[in-house]
Order: C-alpha cells, then structure tokens, then sequence
C-alpha cells in the first residue's frame, strides 16, 4: 500500500488553525493594517506550525518563466547595503527577473511580520535577506523553511544557503599591519553587529592575542559618522592611543574628525583605519587604510546561489582586500605628550 504523500498547507489550512476566515490571512499575509492584533498573532502562529508559504517558486527559479526576487534589508541607504542591492537587481535584471527590496530598518516585532508576509505573498522565485544586522537576521528566522533563500552576512547561520565575507580575516590582516608598524597595541572602535561580538572585532582580538600584545577594552560606536566624532575626541586625551581601527570607513572619518578637534595630527600623532573601502576613503585627508569588500559582487553571488540552488545548506566565503592608504604609519618615537 503506497504511502499517503503530505500535501503543502493552503492558505484554507491557515485560515482554519488561525480560527479566522481566509481574507483575514489574505490581509496578513499583504501586510493590511485593518487586522487586529489578536487575529494577526494567532494567523502569524499557524503559519509558523504549517510552514505555510503562498509562492510556488520552483518554476521560476528553474528558469522555465520570470520570476521575482524579494530581498530582505534591514536598510538600503548605507553604502555596503546600496552596492549589494545593486549587485543582486543587476545580476537579477541580466536572467530575466525583477527585484523587490523591502526595508526593514525600525521594524518592531508586527511589522517585521507583516513585511516578511507581504513580500512572501507574491509569486517571488526566492528570497535573498542581508542579514548584516538583527533587523535582518530576524526576517531571516522567520522565513518558512520551504522557500528558497540565500542569506548574505558577515556571520554564518546553520541551516541557510549563504555567502559570507570573511571579515575576521580581513580585520586581522589590517589589525596585524599595524603592529607590524610598531604600534604596542591596536585600540577598536567597533560598529553593532546582529550577534556575538562580530567577524570585525574577533579578528581585531586574534591578531592582537596572536601578537602577544594587550587587548584593550572596546569602544562602541553607532553607524553614523557625527555619533564617532565625539569618542575621536575623546581618544584625543589619551596618550597611550597610537592606532585605532574604526569597524566601518564612516565612523573612522567620524573619529579622524574628533581628533584634528583636539590638534591631533593623523597618522603623524594617531593612525586611524576603517572597514569596507568606502567611495570616500581614498578621497579622505587623509586618504584612509581600510579593508575593501566588493558588495557589488556578493550580491550578484547570492543570485547565483539562489538561482542554482535555491533551498539547502551552502556556504560561499569571500575573502576582503587590504587597503593601504595614508592614514597609517608608524609611530612617532620619542611622541611628546598631546595638550588636551
């Protein structure tokens, strides 16, 4: 006797578990405001226990008809978010699908869930999320285990198809750079990361352990670069700093501005470096050291995988690039005590 194939739970299915009627799962699922926040949990609950999704993907990833592609961000404006979202519609465009970008950045719990649903209720051939910041994690964690998505990051999520920028790498090898200068130690202004202490900051400490040297405490810093400017200053009355590697370009900017506020010369008094190679890094003054990702391309790498894989584990790690630039060098011997 043959056995009884489970079918795909339906939208119906949804509606009964939910005890709520299939146009209220249809309005959860586009994100519709006029839905209260009881029948919203309890729909959000039987998707979650039916593995529910609306999108039969397969054909459009198979190449067999166009399809769309839903990409999940916590934000789309900062430059690493901006190139990657460039790399994927273009990469996207060129194999005959479309784009839509949903952006996660301040979404509470609500409407995370009813942005995830909106961009599941269309026929989408899969889902890329960035998942460089919890926003996006968390879209990532709710996503139905059946439909095919690719997650680009900096950390790696068991489970996922994924491509990952190495960025432990990439900050040991400037973290290494600059006590191969003759700095004593290598003080960090770290950038939030979505969980644990980040690839940056874990390769900041390997080099400095590696070297024997002393780790000091980290110093946290948001994204902007008018939130850094102040602890540039701060760093500016302490005369042990003799380098300072910022977790993104913006926020070095930010801190090289605090410290000429103070009459601290870089690199001459401080060497400053940064992350990501920003379009304005080698325009700063100086010109900044940094550790170069192409966002671009691991955006155009994620559609790919999605495309040619689209469901499964699969992990794709990109290595980053060093950038030496004018805003290190070697410490000043004999280095008089800054005025403050």
């Amino acid at each position: 006797m043959a056995e009884a194939t489970a079918q795909p739970a339906t939208i119906k299915d949804v509606a009964a578990l939910a005890g709520v009627s299939v146009p209220t799962v249809s309005r959860y699922l586009t994100g519709a405001a006029r839905i209260s926040d009881d029948k919203r949990a309890r729909v959000a609950a039987a998707v979650a226990e039916l593995n529910f999704t609306p999108n039969p993907a397969a054909r459009a990833l198979g190449g067999r008809a166009p399809g769309v592609v839903a990409v999940l961000a916590g934000n789309t404006s900062r430059y690493g978010y901006a190139e990657t979202l460039r790399g994927i519609e273009e990469a996207a465009r060129a194999d005959g699908h479309l784009v839509t970008i949903t952006a996660l950045d301040g979404a509470g719990e609500a409407e995370l869930g009813a942005a995830v649903g909106l961009a599941l209720s269309q026929p989408v051939a899969g889902v890329i999320v960035l998942a460089f910041e919890p926003a996006g994690v968390a879209a990532l964690n709710r996503l139905p285990s059946g439909v095919p998505a690719v997650a680009l990051s900096g950390g790696r999520f068991d489970g996922r198809a994924q491509i990952v920028i190495d960025e432990d790498a990439g900050a040991f090898a400037l973290t290494s750079h600059l006590l191969s200068l003759g700095h004593p130690t290598v003080h960090h202004v770290r950038v939030p990361s979505p969980g644990g202490e980040g690839g940056r900051t874990a390769g900041w400490r390997r080099a400095l352990i590696t070297a024997g040297r002393p780790v000091p405490a980290i110093i946290e810093a948001g994204w902007e670069p008018a939130e850094a400017r102040p602890l540039g200053r701060a760093l500016a009355g302490r005369d042990e700093v003799t380098a300072v590697f910022c977790g993104n370009d913006e926020v070095a900017m930010g801190v090289i501005a605090g410290l000429r506020d103070r009459g601290v010369r870089v690199p001459r008094d401080v060497s400053v470096a940064g992350f990501d190679d920003h379009p304005l890094a080698q325009l700063w003054n100086p010109a900044l050291t940094t550790v170069a990702q192409d966002f671009a391309e691991l955006g155009r790498r994620g559609w790919q995988l999605l495309r040619d894989r689209a469901v499964g584990e699969s992990l794709i790690t990109l290595t980053p690039d060093l950038i030496l630039r004018a805003s290190t060098a070697a410490p000043r011997p004999g280095r008089p005590a800054r005025d403050h």
